[in-house]
């Protein structure tokens, strides 16, 4: 005849969940770095859908003429005008460096710190070179006179759509290639030997974030 004594109170499995809650014990099968950056995500997501949304509305209400964006952001090279040659370049970058960062976590999870590293730095480069080629389109688009409260070229709408679009992403990409260098320097030191490389895959998560937002923006912005 079996007994029930041995089984745990419902009270005994609270105390026991508390007692791993209060010591810092993992309660999902995740580490918390991971969890929380998920979560961060999701809000980011959430902000980059609302200003995708708000920029179709105004597009498609705007009483004006929308500029032609194959035009606006094409650039005159050895003499041939070259539509979105610019904004090609930087979508060919940023996809790479979405491809470098992925090696660099598989290079983290076999333990090779140097290879993790240099590819963690060329990442890094990439987004620099990335948010130089826009601070490029930036400064001509000031010079030909678009401003968040004006534009020569047609609808009002479309430099402030412009400027906030694409300013709140690139200070994403300038966050991340920050972010980028500090924990490439701390693999590059062993920091994380005997801990765990968790932290690159977070990075990696963040990064490849950024890259995923910046296909939306340039199918919605760039080409329609």
């Amino acid at each position: 005849m079996t007994t029930e004594t041995n089984k745990p109170t419902v009270d005994t499995r609270w105390q026991s969940l508390n007692s791993d809650w209060a010591n810092d014990k993992e309660t999902f099968p995740m580490p918390w770095g991971k969890l929380m950056m998920w979560i961060f995500l999701l809000s980011d997501t959430f902000i980059f859908s609302i200003f995708l949304t708000g920029y179709m509305n105004v597009r498609m209400s705007a009483t004006e003429p929308w500029p032609n964006t194959s035009e606006v952001f094409a650039l005159t090279i050895a003499g041939q005008h070259i539509p979105l040659i610019l904004i090609a370049i930087m979508t060919f970058v940023l996809i790479t460096s979405s491809g470098t960062m992925a090696l660099a976590v598989n290079y983290a999870y076999q333990g090779d710190r140097e290879k993790t590293f240099l590819l963690m730095i060329a990442t890094a480069l990439l987004g620099a070179s990335f948010v130089g080629m826009q601070a490029f389109e930036w400064s001509k688009l000031i010079h030909e006179g678009v401003r968040p409260w004006g534009n020569p070229m047609g609808a009002t709408q479309f430099g402030s759509a412009f400027f906030m679009i694409t300013g709140f992403h690139g200070i994403h990409v300038s966050a991340g290639v920050i972010y980028l260098s500090i924990i490439a320097n701390r693999v590059r030191k062993g920091h994380y030997e005997g801990k765990g490389y968790h932290i690159v895959e977070i990075t990696g998560l963040y990064w490849h974030f950024v890259d995923l937002v910046w296909v939306f923006i340039f199918a919605f912005f760039y080409l329609w």
